[in-house]
């Protein structure tokens, strides 16, 4: 019996050893960025600019060019990989009571029962491939639309992206724009070093260069340099892709399934909205790392290609509601009327106090894409 119950808290440890050592793991390609970016800087300010450069302006304007960009990757790759990704609202959570029915319930049509419930007042309108509310069973809460369980953080993201290892974290709601800037400032940044480095490289094969260390450092600069940014340029060229459309790396592999079926532009409002989603209303601040995204990540405009069938068809300019519940259903589609997320900084859980029959209408409950329905 003594070992019996020695054998338990020895693989607890076991496995608790195992998982610090993924998690030290998961670093690994953080720190290969780390260190090629080291031994850049010091290849290209101390061999490159300082030892090998003759001219002075030359070498000014260099140091200073390649310093920006510099800047400017460091910045955005650090909020990329310290940004925490954000979680679901307590408001997607199953409540005690829930969890309790959940747990009695067989699998199946009592509880999707449940299910329809607790989403009932949320603001979703994505489903499952049948048609069934989305719900993790490892978070127990309602997904909110665009969340995603990821596998590696072991938690539901929020309009997540991708697991990216080489920040080692998810890329989501939370840090989109940081990943979008950091693709962006790591190519300008490759591209950069390599335009500048281009006349010594050719020098090197044409033995103009003195015979000293700073010709390898040359060398496999222009090297490291023109490889990164050929692959940097693919792939920022797909999220910009991606961000035109209103789409996640997920969302382009499987698109969003709504109540009318399967929509592969169900989120997109236009380049221009689809853009202000992403980089906000404020310019000026677009090209800096600092989070200006709109929404709360919980809900998001839609925009219909193919009306619901289960809708209540409506002239414009007024609201129907069904004939069971006082949910209110949308006029028209979001590419004619006002989306909030892009019209009212406010999200959807801070709504006015407007009641009816005793629960609250969130605002913006007549955007298609928080309208919420009732299956039967």
């Amino acid at each position: 019996m003594r070992c019996g119950k020695m054998a338990a808290p020895a693989a607890g440890t076991r496995g608790g050893a195992r998982r610090r050592c993924q998690r030290l793991l998961y670093w690994v390609p953080v720190l290969f960025i780390s260190s090629i970016l080291c031994w850049s800087y010091y290849a290209y300010v101390t061999q490159l600019c300082l030892l090998s450069m003759a001219n002075i302006g030359e070498k000014v304007v260099c140091l200073i060019a390649y310093h920006l960009f510099f800047m400017l990757f460091v910045w955005s790759y650090w909020k990329t990989i310290f940004t925490l990704p954000v979680n679901p609202s307590k408001e997607f959570h199953l409540s005690y009571a829930d969890k309790e029915l959940l747990e009695r319930e067989p699998r199946g049509e009592a509880q999707q029962e449940i299910f329809r419930r607790a989403a009932k007042d949320l603001p979703i309108y994505t489903r499952t491939m049948s048609g069934a509310i989305r719900y993790c069973d490892r978070c127990l809460l309602v997904k909110p639309d665009r969340c995603h369980h990821c596998s590696v953080c072991d938690k539901c993201i929020l309009k997540m992206d991708h697991h990216c290892p080489w920040v080692n974290n998810c890329v989501g709601f939370s840090n989109y724009k940081f990943f979008l800037l950091f693709l962006a400032y790591s190519l300008l940044y490759c591209i950069f070093i390599a335009a500048t480095d281009l006349q010594y490289f050719i020098k090197f094969w044409t033995n103009g260069l003195p015979d000293t260390q700073a010709k390898f450092h040359i060398m496999f600069l222009f090297f490291a340099a023109a490889m990164f940014s050929v692959s940097l340029s693919s792939l920022f060229g797909y999220h910009c892709w991606l961000v035109s459309k209103n789409k996640s790396t997920l969302e382009a592999f499987r698109a969003p399934i709504f109540r009318h079926g399967t929509d592969k532009n169900g989120f997109s409002l236009g380049f221009s909205k689809n853009l202000r989603q992403v980089f906000g209303d404020e310019k000026k601040y677009w090209l800096l790392p600092v989070f200006t995204s709109l929404g709360d990540g919980c809900s998001f405009p839609t925009c219909l290609v193919n009306q619901d069938p289960e809708q209540v068809s409506t002239p414009v300019g007024l609201n129907s509601t069904t004939k069971n519940e006082n949910h209110i259903f949308p006029p028209k589609t979001l590419r004619d009327s006002q989306s909030h997320l892009l019209t009212d900084t406010q999200s959807w859980t801070e709504s006015s106090a407007n009641t009816e029959k005793g629960k609250v209408v969130p605002k913006g409950m007549s955007n298609p894409g928080l309208t919420v329905e009732n299956e039967t």
